[in-house]
C-alpha cells in the first residue's frame, strides 16, 4: 500500500509542474515536435523538480508519491507537450518493477540514481514479432557462470537512445510450457559490449522523444541484474509494472484531451461566423458539452484506477478500463477540436493538429485497446463467475 500524499502537498507539486510546463515546455513544443528534436535542455529542471523519482520510495531518494498525484503530473505534462511525459513514462515502469520485485542490493544500487535522473530508464519488451503477444518474445538470456548472455532485438523502445537502463524481458527457458514461465526480467545497463541502438523510428506523433530498435548481440550482463534473483518471474513482474504504465498513458490521454478542449473553448469565444461568435451557435455548444463531459469522465476513471493501486488492491480491471476509455476519448476530442477550429485546426499554426497526431499513441501504446478489451472481459468473467 502506498503512502497517501496530502492534498496540500499534491496541490503544490502539481502547481510546480504546471508552472514548468507553461514556462519551459509550451514555448518550444511546436518547433521541437515539428523538427523531431529531443528536449535535452528540459532534463535539468525535470531532475530538480524530482520528476524522475515521483514513484520511488523516499528511503531510496525518491518522492514516494501516490499514484493519484502521479496521474496528475502526467496529465499536466501532456497538456503542454505529450512527448515530455514519455521521458519519465517507462522510466517509472522500471523503477516500480525494481521497487516491488528487486533484491535489496538492486534497490540500493539502482533506485537512488534513478530518483535523481542520473539513470534514466525504459522498458525493453516489444519485439518485431511480439507486440501484443508478449509471451512470444524471442530474445534469450543464457546463463554462463556469473553472467547471462543476451541475444535478440527489441523494437519501438521509448528512451532507447537517451535512456541508459532498461527492464529487459528475455527467455531463460525457451522450452517452458506455459511460455510465460520461461521469461525473466533483467536490469540492462548501457553501455555494454555487443549492444547497439538500431534504427530511430520516424513517427506520426509522439515526436521529439526517441523511439528506437535495440540490438543485443552476445551481450554479457551480471547475473546480479536478474530482477529478484529468480528466473521465470519476469512476465508477471512486467505485467504488474504495465498496470502503472496504463495509469500514466490514460493520464496522458486526459491531458491531451483537456488541452484540446481548452483550445476549442478559447477559439470559439473569439471566432466569428454568420455575424456572431461561434460559441453562441448551438452546434458548437453541443460539441463543447460532449467533449467536456467525456474528458471529465475519463479523468475520474484514471483517478479511480490510481486510488485502487494506492490501496494495494488488484487494479488491472480498472487500469485497463481507464486506459481504454481515456485514450478513445482523447481521439474523439482531438478530432472534435479540429472540427471546432475548422481549416486553421488542420494547419501547424495551432497545436490542435499535434493533439490529433498524438492521440493514437495512447490508443496503441501500453497494450492496444483491443488487448485492453480482452483484459477487461477476462476479469469480468472471473469477477462474476459462479
Amino acid at each position: 500500500m502506498v503512502t497517501q500524499t496530502s492534498e496540500e502537498a499534491r496541490k503544490q507539486i502539481v502547481s510546480l509542474v504546471r508552472d514548468f510546463v507553461k514556462r519551459d515546455v509550451e514555448p518550444i513544443a511546436g518547433t521541437y515536435d515539428n523538427e523531431d528534436i529531443y528536449p535535452h535542455e528540459l532534463i535539468p529542471t525535470m531532475r530538480e523538480l524530482g520528476l524522475f523519482g515521483i514513484n520511488i520510495p523516499t528511503e531510496y531518494g525518491g518522492m514516494g508519491l501516490d499514484f493519484t498525484t502521479f496521474a496528475m503530473i502526467f496529465e499536466e505534462l501532456s497538456k503542454g507537450w505529450m512527448s515530455v511525459s514519455g521521458i519519465i513514462g517507462t522510466h517509472h515502469i522500471l523503477s516500480y518493477i525494481i521497487s516491488v520485485y528487486g533484491t535489496e542490493e538492486q534497490k540500493h544500487r539502482i533506485l537512488p540514481k534513478m530518483a535523481t535522473g542520473e539513470i534514466r530508464g525504459g522498458l525493453a519488451l516489444t519485439e518485431p514479432e511480439a507486440g501484443s503477444d508478449a509471451q512470444n518474445i524471442s530474445t534469450t538470456a543464457v546463463k554462463d557462470g556469473e553472467e547471462y548472455v543476451i541475444n535478440g532485438r527489441k523494437m519501438f523502445i521509448s528512451n532507447g537512445e537517451n535512456g541508459n537502463a532498461f527492464a529487459l524481458m528475455a527467455k531463460t527457458d525457451p522450452d517452458s510450457d506455459p511460455r510465460h514461465r520461461g521469461i525473466s526480467c533483467f536490469i540492462f545497463e548501457k553501455p555494454t559490449e555487443g549492444f547497439k541502438v538500431g534504427q530511430h523510428l520516424d513517427k506520426l506523433g509522439y515526436r521529439g522523444l526517441d523511439t528506437c530498435e535495440l540490438i543485443f548481440d552476445d551481450c554479457r550482463i551480471p547475473a546480479g541484474n536478474l530482477i529478484g534473483g529468480e528466473e521465470g518471474r519476469g512476465f508477471g513482474q512486467v505485467m504488474n509494472g504495465l498496470e502503472t504504465g496504463r495509469i500514466n498513458v490514460a493520464a496522458r490521454a486526459v491531458g491531451v484531451a483537456q488541452a484540446a478542449l481548452e483550445a476549442s473553448v478559447a477559439y470559439s469565444k473569439k471566432r466569428l461566423a454568420f455575424g456572431k461568435l461561434i460559441s453562441e451557435h448551438q452546434a458548437i455548444q453541443l460539441k463543447l458539452a460532449e467533449m467536456a463531459a467525456k474528458v471529465h469522465a475519463a479523468r475520474l476513471m484514471v483517478y479511480d484506477a490510481a486510488r485502487k493501486k494506492d490501496s494495494g488492491e488488484r487494479n488491472d480491471l480498472e487500469a485497463a478500463m481507464a486506459k481504454l476509455f481515456a485514450s478513445e476519448v482523447c481521439g474523439e476530442v482531438a478530432m472534435e477540436a479540429m472540427r471546432v477550429h475548422g481549416g486553421v485546426g488542420y494547419t501547424k499554426d495551432l497545436p490542435v493538429e499535434r493533439y490529433y497526431r498524438d492521440a493514437p499513441l495512447m490508443i496503441i501504446g501500453e497494450g492496444t485497446n483491443e488487448i485492453m478489451k480482452l483484459v477487461i472481459a477476462r476479469r469480468l468473467l472471473e469477477k462474476y463467475s459462479d
